[in-house]
């Protein structure tokens, strides 16, 4: 399946409220024009996609957050600020951007001039109401070598599944960054036997996707995370419906209906992510995908895996016997998108290339015996576009490649191999999946059912079902994996502990125990 068109400019602009008409229409005016009594910085502060001098830094103003956001239908000016201290002291640079009614007043500064490698705070100001001051921090300086860089990725945040005290310790800890690999909302209508519940039914329109964020973003854990680190996200697939493929609808919504959903989604997530105007949607169309680089130790390819994928084969379910899933035109990145990849990771001069991935990319066999049954939705549906890219790696001898995935709301280590039958198949890279943040409830550290298959998959070297993150340390010789878990999600207030840490020796793929 190709990529899909971008939507009718005429659908697009009656959509998204006529929002050339009203950037044009209108003149920028204070906060103290509108109702200026409420706070409009209701969802907190971000900031994300760090470079050596410079980030983007990210608000929205939304006094009444859950019913649209409260605004006037007029643009506003907002005053931003940049300081080397938390009493934003020591202002080192400040402007002013237009928060317009067409992106739901919320505001992308994409801030330059700044010191590689250095700690900054940041604010902004709408009327006479002063924002929570944010922390961010800048990309090292790439023609300086780097002794060690520390992250976290996260993924999988239903609201109603239960509590974010997950990030809550995240917040503490000693980090550079933070990545998320999607399914930062759900799109799913409110249950009875929620935790916690959504703010009304299943998603499907620009307004009601711009609420559900809206709620996500002022759970406090969130919001804390949000403005303790910069932040390099990427989306999967409840940000826009479950299971969706490029323009294929899991609920065989018709096809120019679900573009203009998808739309909606894809304008709410670019107005609630600290990221930079170039992921702006045109239509049904968005460029997520993208390099970012940690001087030459780090570089990370964030992908896409939703918005050019071919449609799950075989019913995009756990099957036995599917000769589609092997077609060469299967796809999971799209031509121009792998093409990106591969490229870059051919040109790459980091010690460790780190691929920013939404769906398990090992294979996994969840049938017990000699029957092998494989789930169509990650890449064993894409298993030519899969070997293509193990191939390159090999072949060009990609330094050190780790893959980092979410979305199946559990633990996982193991290694990345062209020959999964075969146990003396030579290790091409190493892949560590984290479990949710809140998705699926309080979860258990292994069922009977993937206890029994587990030894027909030798290359898997790691599982459990908490909820919890994975915390990184990479330095020039090697990298550790911390599984940091808790024991519930279903109350608040749960602690923390490390349950197993791996480590990658560089030059070495496959993951040890540490």
């Amino acid at each position: 399946m190709s990529a899909a068109p971008e939507l009718d400019r005429r659908v697009f602009l009656a959509r998204t409220g006529r929002y050339l008409a009203l950037t044009l229409a209108t003149s920028g005016g204070s906060f103290a024009q509108s109702d200026s009594s409420r706070d409009p910085f209701t969802l907190g502060v971000a900031s994300g996609d760090p470079e050596p001098d410079g980030v983007v830094l990210w608000t929205r103003l939304a006094p009444d957050p859950l019913q649209g956001g409260g605004m006037p239908p007029h643009n506003v000016e907002v005053e931003w600020k940049v300081a080397t201290d938390q009493r934003m002291a020591s202002v080192v640079v400040r402007g002013r951007e237009t928060a317009t009614p067409g992106l739901a007043h919320s505001v992308h500064v994409e801030v330059r001039g700044l010191k590689p490698g250095r700690w900054y705070w940041y604010q902004f100001k709408a009327g006479s109401h002063l924002s929570p001051i944010g922390r961010t921090r800048t990309a090292p300086d790439p023609r300086r070598p780097l002794g060690s860089f520390r992250f976290a990725f996260a993924s999988c945040q239903n609201y109603e599944a239960g509590f974010y005290t997950a990030y809550r310790h995240m917040a503490d800890e000693d980090l550079d960054l933070v990545v998320h690999l999607g399914d930062y909302i759900y799109d799913s209508p409110t249950r009875t036997t929620a935790v916690r519940k959504h703010d009304g039914p299943k998603a499907t329109t620009l307004s009601a996707y711009r609420n559900r964020y809206a709620l996500y973003h002022m759970d406090p854990d969130l919001k804390r995370v949000h403005a303790t680190f910069p932040w390099v996200v990427t989306w999967d697939d409840h940000e826009v419906e479950n299971d969706y493929a490029n323009d294929a609808s899991e609920n065989n919504t018709p096809r120019q209906a679900f573009l203009e959903q998808r739309a909606g989604a894809y304008q709410a997530y670019y107005e609630h992510m600290p990221v930079r105007r170039a992921s702006m949607p045109k239509g049904s169309s968005a460029l997520l995908y993208r390099r970012i680089a940690f001087s030459n130790l780090v570089e990370f390819s964030v992908l896409d895996g939703r918005q050019y994928r071919s449609d799950q084969p075989c019913g995009g379910l756990v099957v036995s016997d599917c000769a589609a899933a092997a077609l060469s035109s299967q796809t999971m990145l799209g031509p121009e998108q792998e093409r990106w990849f591969l490229d870059g990771l051919a040109k790459s001069t980091a010690k460790w290339n780190i691929v920013a991935n939404q769906v398990m990319m090992m294979q996994l066999d969840s049938k017990v015996g000699p029957e092998v049954g494989l789930n169509m939705d990650k890449w064993d549906g894409y298993q030519d576009a899969r070997a293509r890219i193990l191939k390159f790696i090999e072949q060009r001898r990609v330094s050190n490649p780790i893959v980092i995935t979410g979305d199946i709301h559990s633990n996982w280590v193991g290694d990345l191999k062209l020959d999964w039958t075969n146990t003396k198949a030579p290790i091409i890279a190493t892949e560590f999946i984290g479990t949710s943040i809140s998705s699926a409830g309080d979860g258990t550290e292994i069922t009977d059912r993937i206890r029994a298959y587990l030894p027909d998959n030798p290359h898997v070297h790691f599982y459990n079902g908490q909820r919890g993150y994975v915390r990184c340390e990479v330095t020039p010789d090697r990298w550790q994996a911390d599984y940091r878990v808790v024991p519930y999600v279903s109350r608040p207030g749960a602690e923390i502990a490390t349950l197993a840490s791996f480590v990658v020796e560089s030059g070495q793929p496959g993951a040890q125990k540490g």
